[in-house]
C-alpha cells in the first residue's frame, strides 16, 4: 500500500467544525455485507472455533494503526503464530489513519480489516458508519469506560497524560504536588506541552471548573512560560536530552519505555490525571471478517497482557498496571469532536507558541 497523496490532515482538523466529516462528502457509509454482520454477531461456546477456522481460510488481515511499530509487532507476531493468519500492517499517525479510512470509504475501496488508534479518530470512523459492532465475550473484563455505547470500537489501552522530567535537571524532591505549584518561579523556562493536546486541557479544566482551570494555566504561562512542541515522541526526546527539563503532557508508557532503555527521565502524575482511550474496531466492509473479529477478541484478551508487559495501561481489569488504581479523568471523544473548535481555541489562547 502507498501513502495517500491527499493534503495533510492533522488531528487539529478533526476538532474543526465539520473538518473530518467534510472529507466524506456524499459518502453515507457502505452497508455491511450480510456475512460480515453474521460473523460480528457470533456468540456461544463455538464462537472462537468458527472465527479461527474462518480466519485460517481467509489467511490474511490488514491492520491500520498509529501504535509504534515494535508494539504492533509484539501483538501481530503472537496472533500470526497462534492462528496462521498473515498480518499486513500500515502504520501512521492517528490523523493519517483516520484520513486513509475516510478517503478509502468515500472511494468505496475496502482494503482494511482492523483500525487501531486514538479514541477521537475511532469515534469519527464510527460516526461515518465505517466500523462494525461486534459481540465479544471479553467486554465484561474491561473497565466500564472502555466500552462505547455503540460498541463499534472498544478501548484497548489508555494514553495517560503524565508529567515527565529529566532526572539530571530536576530533583525528585523538587517536583510539584499540584498544578498550582507550577506557579513557583523555579519553573520559569523549564516547562513544555505538546501542540495538539487540547483534550488534556479540557479534561483538567472541566474537572477543576472550566473558568478556574483555564485561568490557572494562563497564570502559569504568564509567570513562567510554557513552550509548545509538535509531537509526543519529539517532546519525550527533548526531556531525555535535558533541553526540556519538564513536560506536562507525555504519555506515561513512552516515558517508562525510555527510562527502562536508560534515558535519564521519569514521570509522575498530578491530580486530575487525564486518560485518552485508544481503541480497536472492525471495518464494516472488512475483506477478511473472520480474521478481523478474531483479532479484536485477541487484543481484548491475550493482547492485554502483551500490552501490559510493554508498559501500556491496558483496559482489562485482569491485567495489573501502574495506574490502574489511580482516579482518572477520561478524555471524552465526543467532547473532542463536538466541542473541538472551542478547546482548540482555548489551547491556542492559553499556551504561547513562541517556544515551539
Amino acid at each position: 500500500m502507498t501513502r495517500s497523496t491527499h493534503p495533510a490532515f492533522t488531528r487539529r482538523h478533526l476538532m474543526q467544525a465539520g473538518g473530518a466529516l467534510a472529507l466524506v462528502g456524499a459518502y453515507g457509509g457502505a452497508q455491511a455485507q450480510p456475512a460480515a454482520v453474521a460473523i460480528a454477531a457470533l456468540s456461544g461456546p463455538d464462537r472462537l472455533k468458527k472465527l479461527a477456522e474462518g480466519a485460517r481460510k481467509e489467511g490474511a488481515l490488514t491492520f491500520y494503526s498509529s501504535m509504534p511499530v515494535d508494539d504492533i509487532t509484539a501483538l501481530t507476531s503472537v496472533f500470526e503464530q497462534k492462528y496462521g493468519v498473515k498480518t499486513k500492517v500500515w502504520r501512521a499517525g492517528s490523523e493519517k489513519v483516520l484520513q486513509r479510512g475516510l478517503l478509502e470509504a468515500k472511494a468505496n475501496r475496502h482494503d482494511v480489516d482492523i483500525f487501531e488508534t486514538n479514541g477521537p479518530e475511532m469515534e469519527v470512523l464510527s460516526r461515518e458508519k465505517i466500523l462494525q459492532a461486534c459481540n465479544s465475550p471479553y467486554l465484561a473484563d474491561l473497565i466500564p469506560q472502555a466500552v462505547r455505547p455503540h460498541r463499534e470500537w472498544i478501548a484497548t489501552r489508555l494514553n495517560i497524560f503524565t508529567c515527565a522530567y529529566n532526572t539530571k535537571a530536576v530533583r525528585k524532591e523538587d517536583l510539584p504536588k499540584t498544578y498550582r505549584d507550577l506557579l513557583d518561579p523555579k519553573w520559569k523556562g523549564k516547562l513544555a506541552v505538546e501542540a495538539d493536546d487540547s483534550d488534556w486541557l479540557a479534561g483538567i479544566a472541566l474537572s477543576m471548573g472550566e473558568a478556574k482551570g483555564v485561568a490557572l494555566f494562563k497564570e502559569i504561562v504568564a509567570k513562567n512560560g510554557i513552550s509548545v512542541r509538535k509531537g509526543h515522541t519529539l517532546l519525550a526526546n527533548l526531556v531525555a536530552s535535558g533541553e526540556v527539563p519538564m513536560a506536562l503532557t507525555l504519555y506515561n508508557y513512552k516515558v517508562e519505555q525510555m527510562k527502562n532503555a536508560g534515558a535519564p527521565m521519569d514521570w509522575f502524575a498530578l491530580d486530575p490525571t487525564v486518560a485518552r482511550p485508544n481503541g480497536v474496531g472492525v471495518a464494516r466492509n472488512a475483506p477478511h471478517p473472520h480474521a478481523a473479529v478474531l483479532f479484536q477478541d485477541f487484543e481484548l484478551s491475550e493482547g492485554q497482557a502483551i500490552l501490559g508487559k510493554r508498559d501500556f495501561i491496558p483496559t482489562s481489569t485482569k491485567v495489573p498496571s501502574t495506574l490502574n488504581k489511580m482516579p482518572l479523568v477520561f478524555a471524552d471523544p465526543k467532547i473532542t469532536i463536538d466541542d473541538g473548535p472551542k478547546w482548540n481555541r482555548l489551547y491556542e489562547e492559553v499556551f504561547s507558541r513562541k517556544g515551539a
